[in-house]
């Protein structure tokens, strides 16, 4: 990679619809290297998907936190069943396996504070591997870059 590859991956990151004209005027190249650069970023994995940006509250999700989860048993098999929980709750938008006390770091959102409570006893609650929860509630988020 080199400051072309670099500038237009800062460019897409904040907006992946701009135009391949844009983008070329933005970074100072004829469109048609520009081309060839973004394509050659695909396809080499570096740039993995485009996606749009939703307005949470617009779309109705008023409680956001992000929970810490310890398994009672550490083996593979124990992830990979927790893991297999997870993937089919549509309230949980990240889950990461983490170093330290425990194991996973997870970001739920739902409409409310109601709707967290019945997705903690419902879901979380009677995922056998699950020892420990922990909820951090987020109160604002001045910088997000997701």
């Amino acid at each position: 990679m080199n400051q072309f590859d670099e500038r237009i991956l800062r460019k897409l990151k904040f907006n992946g619809r701009l135009s391949n004209v844009e983008l070329a005027e933005s970074i100072g190249l004829s469109p048609s290297a520009t081309l060839r650069r973004v394509q050659d970023l695909e396809r080499n994995g570096v740039i993995k998907s485009y996606r749009a940006v939703l307005d949470p509250n617009k779309l109705g999700i008023h409680f956001v936190a992000y929970v810490t989860i310890g398994l009672s048993n550490h083996s593979k098999k124990s992830q990979l069943e927790f893991e297999e929980h997870i993937k089919v709750a549509n309230e949980v938008t990240e889950c990461h396996n983490v170093t330290g006390e425990k194991e996973y770091l997870l970001r739920v959102e739902t409409t409310d504070l109601t709707a967290y409570k019945r997705f903690h006893s419902d879901v979380l609650g009677e995922i056998p591997q699950v020892n420990s929860i922990q909820t951090l509630v987020v109160m604002e988020s001045p910088k997000d870059e997701r």
